[in-house]
């Protein structure tokens, strides 16, 4: 099969690009695959440059030179007004395949961003997408972002994964678990605020100077600007248990999930299936994170770990408090979290579950 692949696949690495190349790297192996790299035409805030329109209209002239020597037609889908519009014209140049036309949505704030918002382009992308072959989401949640604009039948439920070389053994669990002090809480994410990196900062600080002497928390990802970068490392000064790590490679990201006992995400956005709650159970972490729709798809309170609440910091701190007072007992949750990822997270499963459902005589 020639399948038409339109994603997002080169750095910055999120968790959108981990998964659109681990798809890649799945259906080059056994189809001829022509890849258009999104990457070109996105911003970080889905804002309009006269740059991005200019990558925008080379993507459309390289979907329309690919698009008619293809049988299937694969495209992530973007989450931003711009964004919308460009995916939008990606439809319309592949009009005459939109039976064949599968897309995948990483996110889940399409709704509230798009939809809600621009009663237009809710109206236009219903027209596109009630011709499309099938929409893969990440969990049951998302169902609701693209009802009634299609039929039920065309969503597919596929779940994330955790990249293979970030699982541990159970033995090795059990070893990091035998010491508990200090108990590491590990932040790997973007350092956005959104992303709730401040809360688990200020957290920390509210904590009594005896409690923060029983912890360490380590930050890792990138700053939107090198100013916030400045600020926070400023903010940490004087703390030795509090370390900032910059962006980090696979081989650091295994080290820093290998080492925690605890992973805390405070994100306050309308999460897809977050690639990094699934990377902190397959390394056996206690999950600390909010309540959004995407993620109580993979996660329970007092089974994964627990719910904080959304902008207060004050709940991480109560939280913090609880898990150095119970740390002892913290690794039946992680021994929890590592069979749950291991049963039902991996890449192979991720990448059989979109080709089989595209593809259906690949396997």
């Amino acid at each position: 099969m020639n399948i038409l692949y339109i994603a997002t696949v080169s750095p910055p690495v999120t968790g959108q690009t981990i998964a659109s190349n681990i798809l890649l790297d799945y259906l080059v192996l056994s189809q001829n695959v022509e890849v258009i790299d999104l990457s070109l035409a996105s911003t970080n805030d889905g804002r309009f440059t006269w740059t991005r329109a200019f990558e925008v209209l080379k993507i459309l002239y390289l979907v329309h030179n690919g698009v008619h020597k293809c049988d299937f037609v694969y495209l992530t889908i973007s989450e931003s007004v711009a964004g919308n519009l460009k995916d939008l014209l990606i439809y319309l140049v592949c009009r005459k395949k939109l039976d064949k036309f599968y897309i995948q949505l990483h996110g889940g704030s399409l709704k509230r961003e798009v939809f809600d918002r621009h009663p237009l382009l809710m109206r236009l992308n219903k027209l596109a997408l009630k011709k499309v072959a099938g929409i893969f989401i990440s969990g049951v949640s998302h169902k609701s972002i693209f009802f009634p604009m299609i039929e039920d039948s065309k969503l597919h439920i596929v779940g994330n994964f955790a990249q293979d070389y970030l699982f541990l053994d159970e033995q090795c669990i059990r070893k990091k678990f035998l010491k508990t002090r200090p108990l590491k809480i590990v932040y790997i994410s973007g350092m956005t605020s959104g992303k709730g990196y401040l809360f688990l900062l200020n957290a920390y600080k509210a904590l009594s100077d005896n409690l923060r002497n029983m912890l360490e928390i380590d930050f890792a990802g990138k700053f939107d600007t090198d100013e916030e970068e400045i600020k926070f490392n400023q903010e940490i000064e004087g703390y030795s248990q509090l370390r900032y790590h910059g962006v980090v490679d696979d081989e650091s990201k295994r080290q820093l999930f290998a080492a925690a006992h605890v992973f805390c995400l405070p994100t306050n956005f309308l999460e897809g299936q977050p690639i990094s709650i699934l990377e902190a159970y397959a390394s056996g972490c206690v999950v600390l994170t909010t309540g959004q729709p995407g993620i109580l798809d993979i996660f329970s309170d007092g089974v994964n770990g627990y719910e904080i609440s959304k902008n207060d910091h004050l709940s991480i701190k109560n939280l913090m408090e609880k898990l150095i007072e119970v740390s002892d007992n913290l690794i039946d949750i992680a021994l929890n979290n590592s069979r749950t990822a291991t049963a039902n997270y991996r890449t192979d499963a991720f990448s059989r579950g979109v080709s089989n459902i595209m593809l259906p005589s690949s396997d």
